[in-house]
């Protein structure tokens, strides 16, 4: 989750075309100078870690532009964490098209404490619902080294862009059912594939990614520790942690076979830190009790970052049906140190847009006008439809 992450045009005015151009063509900083949400040596204490906050707002400019509304809305909160995810239907978008990332870049940019985190597919056709058998031959292939060239052009890209700090959530929810990149059909070719991918994307020039292990919380289709490709190729340990199924307590999610505490254990016993790259609330409705949990589980186990998926069922700043989760969690990440002091609002909860996941193949209304980058700016940038909204 969120499932249907598909690619589409994005309108942009003329200043995100100077943005998208910009970030195409200039390098940015190397990794030995960029230290965004940086973690603690590992197996630092606890309190020496501050976790870096943010949302998964929507995947392109209006995900940057959500950013600084959220924060308001906290009474300016820095929001250190940018999250989108790179869609999942073509190779061609897995290497991450300039222009679906250039507005993350630039926001990444902006602010050296600053961190973006990029949910990556392993595998295209990702929410296809591709048989068992087929899933087994692609890993094996990719095991062999088939699809590296992939991933070395969407690390090139990432570096090119000046984000050669990104982090790389690969292949999340692996011991799930739902993406043609999970790792039941066949667990050891899964693990070398993973390793092949990390090992191509470490080979570019000026990377310094970091690799972050996301399985959804519990045991799922397969346990995840089955799934785990080894130390030398992880660097986080996150988990997206919804909360479902109906009727599970916090108590029960931080103690079922395969749930919040074994992913603190795990992670631990590595020296690793963790994350939640997507919470949020789902099948129990509007919780507070599980908001309050998770909010008290962060605080207390400090993990690198956490990016709540805010939109219906899940949010609690874009979704109206869940007042009292989103009561809590303003209350609770309001005021924060570093933010400007302005207290939140009084009177209410200001509106903001409500964003569901884009259907596969729409767009907006609007006129387009096809622009031949490739002929002016070179191989990195391919022909584009640029669109005017209302």
């Amino acid at each position: 989750m969120p499932v249907n992450r598909r690619l589409i045009n994005f309108g942009v005015g003329a200043s995100a075309f100077c943005l998208l151009v910009g970030g195409a063509v200039l390098t940015g900083p190397g990794p030995e100078d960029t230290q965004a949400g940086k973690s603690p040596a590992p197996g630092a204490p606890d309190e020496d870690r501050t976790t870096a906050v943010g949302a998964y707002l929507d995947y392109g400019p209006k995900g940057v532009q959500r950013m600084a509304e959220l924060s308001r809305w906290l009474g300016g909160t820095e929001l250190r964490v940018g999250h989108s995810y790179l869609p999942g239907d073509l190779w061609e978008n897995i290497e991450g098209r300039p222009g679906f990332l250039a507005s993350w870049a630039a926001w990444r940019k902006a602010d050296a404490d600053r961190m973006f985190v990029l949910n990556t597919p392993m595998l295209e056709r990702n929410e296809a619902r591709v048989p068992d058998g087929e899933v087994r031959a692609l890993l094996r292939r990719g095991a062999a080294g088939e699809f590296d060239q992939h991933f070395e052009k969407l690390a090139e890209r990432l570096v090119l862009l000046g984000v050669p700090d990104t982090v790389i959530v690969l292949g999340w929810e692996m011991n799930g059912t739902t993406y043609t990149h999970r790792c039941g059909p066949d667990p050891v070719a899964w693990k070398a594939y993973w390793r092949r991918i990390v090992t191509a994307m470490r080979s570019v020039p000026g990377q310094g990614f970091r690799f972050d292990f996301a399985p959804s919380r519990g045991r799922d289709a397969v346990p995840w520790t089955e799934c785990y490709p080894g130390d030398d190729v992880v660097d986080i340990i996150g988990m997206d942690s919804y909360d479902q199924p109906p009727a599970l307590t916090f108590e029960e999610q931080v103690d079922e076979p395969y749930g919040l505490q074994k992913q603190v254990d795990f992670a631990a016993e590595r020296g690793k830190p963790v994350s939640y790259p997507e919470w949020g609330l789902f099948r129990n409705g509007d919780n507070p009790a599980y908001m309050r949990g998770m909010l008290e589980w962060m605080e207390r186990h400090k993990p690198l970052y956490q990016t709540i998926t805010d939109y219906c069922p899940h949010g609690v700043w874009q979704c109206s049906e869940n007042p009292e989760s989103s009561r809590l969690f303003r209350e609770a990440l309001s005021g924060l140190p570093d933010a400007p002091g302005t207290a939140p609002d009084p009177s209410g909860t200001p509106t903001p847009p409500v964003t569901t996941p884009p259907a596969p193949g729409t767009n907006d209304p609007g006129w387009c006008i096809t622009v031949p980058l490739s002929e002016w700016f070179g191989q990195w940038l391919n022909d584009r439809e640029f669109c005017v909204r209302d």
